[in-house]
């Protein structure tokens, strides 16, 4: 079972910055860091749980809601099997709770559907105006 822990979460005001880490460990055999899917998702008060970007680990191709194309950007570090995401010009509408997930496979098409995914915890991020 692949343990996926968040954190970097807080409390900002609008047009500020913060990077949320998510370290993951506990992968078995037939299943390794090096070649997955590594997405967040966010979930805001009264709203469904919407992806916000992925990255490939093997290839390092990276996918983003287009609310967040241009403010966000999702990294990986390999020798530390944590991905990153950094969130520029925050807004008061990207408050959520962010969630850390993975499975197996990625694609522009698939990428931000929930089928599969191992999930987090979450860690919170409030945008105040």
């Amino acid at each position: 079972q692949v343990h996926l822990e968040e954190s970097g979460g807080g409390s900002v005001q609008a047009g500020e910055s913060l990077t949320l880490s998510c370290a993951t460990s506990g992968y078995t055999s037939g299943y390794t860091y090096s070649t997955n899917c590594m997405a967040w998702f966010r979930q805001a008060p009264g709203k469904e749980r919407e992806g916000v970007a992925a990255i490939y680990t093997e290839s390092g191709v990276t996918y983003y809601a287009d609310s967040v194309k241009g403010r966000f950007t999702i990294s990986q570090d390999d020798a530390e099997n944590t991905v990153y995401l950094r969130m520029d010009s925050l807004k008061p509408e990207d408050t959520a709770l962010y969630v850390c997930a993975t499975r197996s496979y990625c694609g522009p098409g698939s990428w931000y559907r929930e089928h599969a995914y191992m999930w987090g915890q979450g860690t919170q991020v409030t945008v105040s105006s």
